[in-house]
């Protein structure tokens, strides 16, 4: 018989449910309250969503080519994700999984595009390493998270924890400690957004089968 394979949530989950059994109780307090900030500190409610206008935007790919969304658009839809960067393991599952949904994607006539606020190189190994197939754009000084209201300063504690355990300002080349929501859109050919994920927990992602379950359910 075969076993089904997991679906991202679940593994996003085991991941968090590791961190949770080997953590110091002090850290999952700090990430912990994190999220309560990013909760309450109203970007959810202030983001782009379902019948806005999607911004346009022109960034650099990881190779250092101009990538504007406008030119995908006269394609087919658009799946446009963030992922904070090849340092968050949630990040790093979510990309795999997408790139796995991928032949589904296209075969619904969409483009799927993510965005990370990484300097190129950065974006580049991490692209790389994942043996990624779509687009990954170097959104820096998460100007186009901006646009589209998805962005969100960290708290000092978590600030100070993610640069002491991975350097996260030499990864964005800055010190602003702001970060984008591991958000995912779909957008129109005409530039409305169809679909939107939008959580305060980076930990939860949206589904790759319920990305393609919408484009097949709504097509062009």
């Amino acid at each position: 018989m075969k076993i089904k394979e997991q679906n991202l949530q679940a593994q996003l989950d085991e991941i968090k449910n590791n961190f949770e059994a080997n953590a110091d109780a002090s850290i999952i307090k700090t990430y912990d309250e994190g999220v309560d900030a990013v909760a309450h500190s109203g970007v959810i409610e202030n983001a782009k969503n379902v019948g806005d206008t999607a911004p346009n935007f022109t960034l650099n790919n990881a190779l250092g080519s101009a990538v504007e969304l406008k030119d995908y658009l006269k394609k087919g839809k658009v799946i446009l994700t963030w992922y904070r960067g090849g340092w968050c393991p949630f990040c790093n599952l979510t990309l795999r999984q997408l790139q796995q949904e991928l032949p589904n994607f296209k075969a619904n006539g969409a483009t799927l595009i993510a965005l990370t606020p990484e300097v190129p190189d950065k974006s580049l190994s991490t692209s790389e390493k994942h043996n990624l197939e779509f687009e990954v754009l170097s959104d820096l000084g998460n100007k186009i998270a901006k646009a589209y209201g998805i962005v969100y300063k960290l708290t000092d504690d978590v600030a100070t924890s993610y640069n002491a355990a991975f350097g996260m300002e030499e990864y964005n080349g800055d010190t602003s400690n702001e970060l984008p929501l591991a958000a995912t859109y779909i957008i129109n050919e005409d530039g409305t957004i169809a679909f939107a994920f939008l959580d305060a927990d980076y930990r939860n992602r949206a589904e790759p089968a319920e990305i393609t379950k919408f484009l097949s359910s709504n097509p062009s």
